[in-house]
Protein backbone atom coordinates (compact mmCIF):
# COMPACT_ATOMS: atom_id res chain seq x y z
CA UNK A 1 0.00 0.00 0.00
CA UNK A 2 1.09 3.29 -0.60
CA UNK A 3 1.64 6.44 1.67
CA UNK A 4 0.95 9.82 1.37
CA UNK A 5 1.90 13.21 2.58
CA UNK A 6 1.12 16.83 2.55
CA UNK A 7 2.18 20.06 3.89
CA UNK A 8 0.67 23.72 3.97
CA UNK A 9 2.26 25.97 6.19
CA UNK A 10 5.01 28.57 7.33
CA UNK A 11 8.16 26.34 6.70
CA UNK A 12 10.18 25.11 3.92
CA UNK A 13 8.00 22.07 2.96
CA UNK A 14 11.10 19.83 1.46
CA UNK A 15 11.93 18.77 4.75
CA UNK A 16 8.64 17.87 6.36
CA UNK A 17 7.52 15.86 3.45
CA UNK A 18 10.80 13.82 2.80
CA UNK A 19 10.61 12.98 6.68
CA UNK A 20 7.14 11.92 6.34
CA UNK A 21 8.12 9.72 3.10
CA UNK A 22 11.00 8.15 5.71
CA UNK A 23 8.20 6.95 8.33
CA UNK A 24 5.46 5.89 5.84
CA UNK A 25 8.43 3.85 3.84
CA UNK A 26 7.32 0.70 5.08
CA UNK A 27 4.19 0.74 3.18
CA UNK A 28 5.78 0.53 0.50
CA UNK A 29 9.12 1.75 -1.81
CA UNK A 30 9.40 0.99 -5.01
CA UNK A 31 9.98 4.47 -5.60
CA UNK A 32 9.20 8.03 -4.13
CA UNK A 33 8.11 11.60 -5.57
CA UNK A 34 7.51 14.97 -4.08
CA UNK A 35 5.45 18.12 -5.83
CA UNK A 36 6.05 21.66 -4.23
CA UNK A 37 4.46 24.89 -4.68
CA UNK A 38 7.83 26.96 -5.97
CA UNK A 39 6.82 30.73 -7.45
CA UNK A 40 4.30 29.60 -9.06
CA UNK A 41 5.11 26.57 -10.52
CA UNK A 42 4.62 22.71 -9.18
CA UNK A 43 7.91 21.01 -9.28
CA UNK A 44 7.78 17.71 -9.03
CA UNK A 45 10.59 15.58 -8.49
CA UNK A 46 10.00 11.64 -8.31
CA UNK A 47 12.41 8.12 -8.46
CA UNK A 48 12.40 4.68 -8.45
CA UNK A 49 13.62 3.32 -5.00
CA UNK A 50 13.44 4.26 -1.71
CA UNK A 51 13.08 7.57 -0.27
CA UNK A 52 17.35 7.67 -0.14
CA UNK A 53 17.04 7.56 -3.62
CA UNK A 54 15.01 10.78 -4.56
CA UNK A 55 16.70 12.49 -1.53
CA UNK A 56 19.91 11.92 -3.48
CA UNK A 57 18.43 13.50 -6.29
CA UNK A 58 17.03 16.79 -4.86
CA UNK A 59 18.73 20.10 -4.21
CA UNK A 60 17.27 20.71 -1.00
CA UNK A 61 18.68 24.02 -0.75
CA UNK A 62 16.81 24.87 -3.98
CA UNK A 63 13.58 24.31 -2.66
CA UNK A 64 11.76 27.01 -0.86
CA UNK A 65 8.24 25.93 -1.25
CA UNK A 66 6.04 26.22 1.96
CA UNK A 67 3.51 24.00 0.43
CA UNK A 68 3.81 20.63 -1.08
CA UNK A 69 2.71 16.51 -1.22
CA UNK A 70 4.79 13.44 -1.20
CA UNK A 71 4.47 9.24 -2.01
CA UNK A 72 5.86 6.30 -1.13
CA UNK A 73 4.56 3.87 -3.63
CA UNK A 74 3.90 0.13 -3.78
CA UNK A 75 2.92 -0.35 -7.49
CA UNK A 76 -0.47 -1.59 -8.07
CA UNK A 77 -0.78 -0.63 -11.67
CA UNK A 78 2.66 -0.44 -14.04
CA UNK A 79 6.00 -1.42 -13.16
CA UNK A 80 8.24 -0.11 -10.56
CA UNK A 81 10.01 2.74 -12.57
CA UNK A 82 10.63 6.45 -12.46
CA UNK A 83 7.55 7.34 -14.92
CA UNK A 84 5.23 5.36 -12.98
CA UNK A 85 6.21 7.19 -9.32
CA UNK A 86 3.95 9.76 -8.00
CA UNK A 87 3.20 12.63 -7.82
CA UNK A 88 1.06 12.65 -11.08
CA UNK A 89 0.32 16.06 -13.24
CA UNK A 90 -2.31 16.82 -15.73
CA UNK A 91 -1.27 17.68 -19.28
CA UNK A 92 -1.61 21.33 -18.65
CA UNK A 93 0.67 21.31 -15.37
CA UNK A 94 -2.09 22.75 -13.65
CA UNK A 95 -2.14 19.70 -11.19
CA UNK A 96 -0.45 17.37 -9.32
CA UNK A 97 -1.83 14.41 -7.45
CA UNK A 98 -0.82 11.90 -5.14
CA UNK A 99 -3.29 9.14 -4.66
CA UNK A 100 -3.24 5.89 -2.00
CA UNK A 101 -5.74 3.54 -3.65
CA UNK A 102 -7.32 1.79 -6.56
CA UNK A 103 -9.12 3.24 -9.28
CA UNK A 104 -10.63 0.74 -10.70
CA UNK A 105 -12.45 2.13 -13.85
CA UNK A 106 -9.41 4.10 -14.13
CA UNK A 107 -9.03 2.06 -18.17
CA UNK A 108 -12.66 4.03 -18.88
CA UNK A 109 -11.73 7.14 -17.90
CA UNK A 110 -8.37 7.11 -19.56
CA UNK A 111 -10.28 6.15 -22.78
CA UNK A 112 -12.55 8.59 -22.17
CA UNK A 113 -9.99 11.44 -21.60
CA UNK A 114 -7.86 10.48 -24.34
CA UNK A 115 -10.92 10.97 -26.97
CA UNK A 116 -10.91 14.53 -25.50
CA UNK A 117 -7.03 14.68 -26.60
CA UNK A 118 -5.52 14.00 -23.01
CA UNK A 119 -1.89 11.92 -23.55
CA UNK A 120 -1.08 9.45 -20.79
CA UNK A 121 2.58 8.67 -19.63
CA UNK A 122 2.24 6.01 -17.01
CA UNK A 123 0.91 3.06 -16.74
CA UNK A 124 -0.75 3.87 -13.52
CA UNK A 125 -4.29 3.87 -12.72
CA UNK A 126 -3.49 6.93 -11.16
CA UNK A 127 -2.83 9.50 -13.95
CA UNK A 128 -6.66 9.93 -14.39
CA UNK A 129 -7.07 11.72 -11.29
CA UNK A 130 -5.05 15.39 -12.20
CA UNK A 131 -6.23 14.79 -16.01
CA UNK A 132 -10.21 14.07 -15.31
CA UNK A 133 -9.96 17.13 -12.39
CA UNK A 134 -8.43 19.40 -15.04
CA UNK A 135 -11.25 18.61 -17.56
CA UNK A 136 -13.89 19.59 -15.56
CA UNK A 137 -11.55 22.80 -13.78
CA UNK A 138 -10.52 23.79 -17.81
CA UNK A 139 -14.84 24.16 -18.11
CA UNK A 140 -15.05 27.16 -15.86
CA UNK A 141 -13.73 30.01 -14.50
CA UNK A 142 -10.18 29.88 -12.47
CA UNK A 143 -11.51 29.98 -8.58
CA UNK A 144 -10.84 28.31 -5.50
CA UNK A 145 -14.62 27.24 -5.81
CA UNK A 146 -14.37 26.06 -9.26
CA UNK A 147 -11.13 24.10 -8.34
CA UNK A 148 -12.89 22.44 -5.06
CA UNK A 149 -15.56 21.65 -7.62
CA UNK A 150 -13.51 20.03 -9.98
CA UNK A 151 -11.77 18.11 -7.49
CA UNK A 152 -15.41 16.97 -6.56
CA UNK A 153 -16.97 15.99 -9.59
CA UNK A 154 -13.86 13.85 -10.82
CA UNK A 155 -14.06 11.97 -7.82
CA UNK A 156 -17.59 11.13 -8.43
CA UNK A 157 -16.53 9.49 -11.24
CA UNK A 158 -14.14 6.96 -9.34
CA UNK A 159 -14.59 3.44 -8.49
CA UNK A 160 -12.61 2.20 -5.83
CA UNK A 161 -11.01 3.48 -2.87
CA UNK A 162 -8.83 6.53 -2.61
CA UNK A 163 -6.88 9.09 -0.50
CA UNK A 164 -5.73 11.88 -2.42
CA UNK A 165 -4.15 14.83 -2.00
CA UNK A 166 -4.13 17.50 -4.98
CA UNK A 167 -2.07 20.64 -6.00
CA UNK A 168 -3.29 23.63 -8.38
CA UNK A 169 -0.70 26.01 -9.76
CA UNK A 170 -3.38 28.43 -9.85
CA UNK A 171 -3.73 28.72 -6.17
CA UNK A 172 -0.39 28.38 -4.29
CA UNK A 173 -0.92 28.36 -0.86
CA UNK A 174 -3.53 25.55 -0.38
CA UNK A 175 -4.62 21.99 -1.47
CA UNK A 176 -7.41 19.70 -1.28
CA UNK A 177 -7.54 16.40 -0.03
CA UNK A 178 -10.43 13.55 -0.67
CA UNK A 179 -11.26 10.10 0.28
CA UNK A 180 -13.07 7.17 -0.06
CA UNK A 181 -12.76 3.72 1.88
CA UNK A 182 -8.83 4.17 2.12
CA UNK A 183 -7.47 6.35 5.17
CA UNK A 184 -6.43 9.65 5.48
CA UNK A 185 -5.46 11.76 8.52
CA UNK A 186 -5.02 15.78 8.93
CA UNK A 187 -3.22 17.15 11.24
CA UNK A 188 -3.75 20.83 12.20
CA UNK A 189 -1.25 22.98 14.56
Amino acid sequence: MCGIVGYVGGRKCLPILLSGLKNLEYRGYDSAGVAIMEKGLIEIRKESGRVAALENLIDTSSFLGTVGIAHTRWATHGIPCKENAHPHKDNSNTFAVVHNGIIENYKELRQLLEGYGYSFYSQTDSEVIPNLIEYYYSKREKTKENFLNAVFKACKNFKGSYAILVLCKDFPNMQIVAKKNSPLVIGVR
